[in-house]
This record gives structure tokens, sequence and C-alpha cells, in this order.
């Protein structure tokens, strides 16, 4: 097979929270949406992040959790409840990790 028979341009591919704290919490799962391919860029950038560097992980994290038309849900002035943005995060680490 060649390559660019893989190649394609991102789609948005919904991810569900539906950890049982979130849903008794907030009385539905909740969803959000990642693109299912990312951009060299993105890429080496999020494999390049020291853990402990709190600024750049929550940058290269508002970068990925998106909402149904693939804009960030958080911005400078809109930010996730913790619970939600921890869960988020748990979901966005195993998307990328298949």
């Amino acid at each position: 097979m060649k390559l660019e028979q893989l190649a394609s341009k991102p789609q948005l591919t919904k991810l569900t929270i539906d950890n049982p704290d979130i849903v008794e919490t907030y009385g539905e799962e909740l969803e959000f949406y990642v693109w299912d391919r990312l951009d060299m860029a993105t890429y080496t950038r999020l494999a390049g992040i020291d853990q402990s560097d709190v600024t750049v992980m929550y940058t290269a994290l508002r970068d990925m959790i998106l909402d149904d038309s693939g804009k960030p849900v958080m911005t400078d002035e809109m930010v996730l409840p913790m619970d939600v943005m921890t869960a988020a995060v748990e979901k966005v680490v195993s998307r990328l990790g298949k």
C-alpha cells in the first residue's frame, strides 16, 4: 500500500465522557470533539511536553478539546470545571494512544 492512500484531511471525531461520577454530577454524558489526525507541528509539540509545565500542557489541551464546529471549548475567558477537564484529558490521551 502506498502512504498517500492513508493521507486525508482531519475529521472531527466525537468523544463522550461517560464516567459515572461525571454523569451523576452533571446529569448526563458530556460530548466534545477532537481531530482524528494531528498535523506535524501539533504532534511534535505534544511529544515534547514536559508534564510539569502546566501552562504548556493546558495550551495544548485547549487546542484539542473542541466543539462540534472544531473551535476550542476553552478560551482565555471560558474554562471547564476541573473534574470535566480531567475526564476530557483522559479521553483525549486514550484516543491518541490508539
